[in-house]
């Protein structure tokens, strides 16, 4: 698999794992903003201004979890590396866990009432872990590739070079950042589409689409035995 297509692939099943695991946790939680700390700050505000709102303290805890989810993956990235091994994989296998245990902690406290109790408060703060592992480890190590969780600057720059285009601009890259931003933006989109429908029907198992999506990209990191190495080299 060339380097272009590897990246496109990681950068539009990431796009689309983030708009899947934000949104069901918004639908899931009260409007909790897995992955968007400036969106829980919005809601914290609200629930202050008006105390008959659902579980603010639920609002008050995710930005902890989502800092002890970039933290973690900080310290794992930099353990891994220090050994001379690749990060990727243990990054990923640490937002599985993370996102496993949002996944089980959900499906434990379902249905979700009025208000948060203890198992549902663990989901929610289980997946703005996940969610913070997602982000620190797409900016430790998929810098290459435009963000997949903060879709802001994305639209941002796909609108600039846009207008590049369209006015002629002499930049060769022009069309290859547009690829760039376009499909984890497209990804991210499907991804909250997808997860709307499926939380509706199918609850806090419907996680368990991204938790296939980290399968699979942690079994297209697998390290390729030295033996296949020599062959392809040949």
């Amino acid at each position: 698999m060339n380097d272009a297509y590897h990246g496109r692939l990681q950068g539009t099943a990431l796009g689309f794992f983030a708009g899947y695991v934000d949104t069901l946790g918004f639908l899931a939680l009260f409007g909790l903003f897995t992955a968007h700390v400036t969106g829980n700050f919005i809601l914290i505000g609200a629930a202050l201004a008006d105390p008959g709102r659902a579980s603010v303290l639920l609002k008050f805890l995710a930005f902890p979890a989502f800092i002890a989810g970039v933290a973690a993956a900080r310290l794992l990235v930099v353990v891994v590396e220090r050994r001379g091994a690749a990060a990727l994989r243990p990054a990923l296998l640490l937002q599985l866990v993370l996102l496993l245990g949002f996944m089980g902690c959900g499906l434990a406290a379902a249905p979700v009432g009025a208000e948060a109790g203890p198992l549902a408060m663990a989901a929610g703060l289980l997946g703005a872990a996940a969610m913070g592992a997602h982000s620190a480890a797409s900016r430790l190590l998929l810098g290459h590739l435009a963000p997949t969780s903060m879709m802001t600057g994305n639209v941002t720059q796909i609108v600039i070079d846009a207008v590049d285009c369209l006015r002629g601009a002499d930049d060769p890259g022009l069309g290859a950042r547009l690829a760039k931003f376009a499909w984890p933006l497209a990804a991210f989109a499907a991804g909250c589409i997808a997860a709307a429908f499926a939380f509706h029907r199918f609850g806090f198992a419907a996680l368990v689409v991204p938790v296939l999506i980290l399968l699979g990209l942690l079994a297209l990191e697998a390290p390729v035995p030295a033996g296949q190495k020599r062959a392809n080299a040949s």
